[in-house]
Protein backbone atom coordinates (compact mmCIF):
# COMPACT_ATOMS: atom_id res chain seq x y z
CA UNK A 1 0.00 0.00 0.00
CA UNK A 2 1.29 3.57 -0.88
CA UNK A 3 0.31 6.73 0.76
CA UNK A 4 -0.99 9.81 -1.23
CA UNK A 5 2.36 11.42 -1.53
CA UNK A 6 4.17 8.25 -2.81
CA UNK A 7 1.29 7.11 -5.23
CA UNK A 8 1.23 10.79 -6.77
CA UNK A 9 4.83 10.65 -7.25
CA UNK A 10 4.74 7.07 -8.89
CA UNK A 11 1.96 8.60 -11.12
CA UNK A 12 3.85 11.41 -11.97
CA UNK A 13 6.98 8.80 -12.90
CA UNK A 14 5.27 5.72 -14.37
CA UNK A 15 2.92 7.72 -16.98
CA UNK A 16 4.13 8.58 -19.72
CA UNK A 17 3.41 12.47 -20.56
CA UNK A 18 2.34 13.47 -17.05
CA UNK A 19 2.49 16.98 -16.44
CA UNK A 20 0.68 17.08 -12.60
CA UNK A 21 -1.41 14.77 -10.63
CA UNK A 22 -3.89 15.46 -7.63
CA UNK A 23 -5.77 13.88 -5.31
CA UNK A 24 -9.17 15.53 -4.35
CA UNK A 25 -11.75 15.91 -2.02
CA UNK A 26 -14.96 16.09 -4.12
CA UNK A 27 -17.11 17.38 -1.52
CA UNK A 28 -14.88 20.09 -0.48
CA UNK A 29 -12.65 20.60 -3.65
CA UNK A 30 -9.90 20.73 -1.88
CA UNK A 31 -6.10 19.44 -3.36
CA UNK A 32 -5.13 16.67 -0.30
CA UNK A 33 -2.02 15.94 -2.47
CA UNK A 34 -0.02 17.20 -5.89
CA UNK A 35 2.76 16.49 -7.62
CA UNK A 36 3.91 18.41 -10.96
CA UNK A 37 2.00 21.24 -12.48
CA UNK A 38 3.66 24.41 -12.58
CA UNK A 39 2.82 28.02 -13.79
CA UNK A 40 1.33 26.55 -16.97
CA UNK A 41 -0.75 23.96 -14.48
CA UNK A 42 -2.17 25.35 -11.51
CA UNK A 43 -2.97 22.00 -10.16
CA UNK A 44 -4.89 23.64 -6.91
CA UNK A 45 -7.37 25.55 -9.71
CA UNK A 46 -7.82 22.35 -11.89
CA UNK A 47 -8.82 20.38 -8.64
CA UNK A 48 -11.38 22.68 -7.59
CA UNK A 49 -12.60 22.93 -11.20
CA UNK A 50 -12.81 19.37 -11.68
CA UNK A 51 -14.84 19.24 -8.73
CA UNK A 52 -17.74 21.02 -10.53
CA UNK A 53 -17.59 18.25 -13.52
CA UNK A 54 -17.22 15.44 -11.17
CA UNK A 55 -20.68 16.93 -8.79
CA UNK A 56 -22.01 18.08 -12.59
CA UNK A 57 -22.07 14.26 -13.80
CA UNK A 58 -22.86 12.07 -10.27
CA UNK A 59 -25.97 14.93 -10.16
CA UNK A 60 -26.65 14.42 -13.74
CA UNK A 61 -26.42 9.85 -13.64
CA UNK A 62 -28.66 10.77 -10.46
CA UNK A 63 -31.14 12.55 -12.41
CA UNK A 64 -31.18 10.07 -15.26
CA UNK A 65 -31.49 7.14 -12.64
CA UNK A 66 -28.71 5.51 -13.32
CA UNK A 67 -27.81 2.54 -10.97
CA UNK A 68 -24.43 2.61 -12.21
CA UNK A 69 -20.26 4.19 -11.39
CA UNK A 70 -18.40 6.12 -13.13
CA UNK A 71 -14.38 4.66 -13.47
CA UNK A 72 -12.91 7.84 -15.19
CA UNK A 73 -14.18 10.91 -16.86
CA UNK A 74 -11.47 12.14 -19.51
CA UNK A 75 -11.34 15.90 -21.05
CA UNK A 76 -9.38 16.18 -24.55
CA UNK A 77 -7.84 19.45 -25.22
CA UNK A 78 -5.87 20.37 -28.05
CA UNK A 79 -2.54 19.51 -26.47
CA UNK A 80 -3.65 17.73 -23.44
CA UNK A 81 -5.91 14.93 -21.61
CA UNK A 82 -7.38 15.47 -18.38
CA UNK A 83 -8.13 12.45 -16.49
CA UNK A 84 -10.13 12.35 -13.58
CA UNK A 85 -10.71 8.78 -11.83
CA UNK A 86 -12.98 7.97 -9.13
CA UNK A 87 -11.82 6.31 -6.16
CA UNK A 88 -13.57 3.00 -4.95
CA UNK A 89 -13.53 1.49 -1.78
CA UNK A 90 -15.09 2.53 1.62
CA UNK A 91 -12.36 4.65 2.80
CA UNK A 92 -11.23 6.64 -0.33
CA UNK A 93 -15.40 7.59 -1.16
CA UNK A 94 -15.50 11.56 -2.25
CA UNK A 95 -12.22 11.49 -3.60
CA UNK A 96 -10.56 11.09 -7.13
CA UNK A 97 -7.24 11.36 -8.92
CA UNK A 98 -6.80 14.23 -11.34
CA UNK A 99 -4.06 13.19 -14.43
CA UNK A 100 -3.20 15.74 -16.92
CA UNK A 101 -1.15 14.35 -19.79
CA UNK A 102 0.77 15.98 -22.49
CA UNK A 103 -1.12 14.54 -25.42
CA UNK A 104 1.41 14.28 -27.97
CA UNK A 105 3.59 12.13 -25.49
CA UNK A 106 1.32 10.39 -23.62
CA UNK A 107 -0.56 6.88 -24.35
CA UNK A 108 -4.05 7.18 -22.93
CA UNK A 109 -4.66 3.81 -22.48
CA UNK A 110 -1.26 3.02 -20.57
CA UNK A 111 -2.64 5.92 -19.00
CA UNK A 112 -5.54 5.06 -17.60
CA UNK A 113 -4.29 1.16 -16.93
CA UNK A 114 -1.30 2.61 -14.91
CA UNK A 115 -3.88 5.03 -12.84
CA UNK A 116 -5.91 2.13 -12.31
CA UNK A 117 -2.55 0.18 -10.37
CA UNK A 118 -1.93 2.85 -8.39
CA UNK A 119 -5.49 3.22 -6.98
CA UNK A 120 -5.62 -0.23 -6.04
CA UNK A 121 -2.54 0.37 -4.66
CA UNK A 122 -3.36 3.74 -2.92
CA UNK A 123 -3.87 4.04 1.29
CA UNK A 124 -5.87 7.28 2.08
Amino acid sequence: MANTQTALKEAMTSIEGSLGVALVDYSSGMALGTVGGGKELDLTVAAAGNTDVVRAKVRTMEQLGLQDTIEDILITLGNQYHLIRLLKGRDSQGLFLYLALDKNRANLAMARHQLRKIETELEV
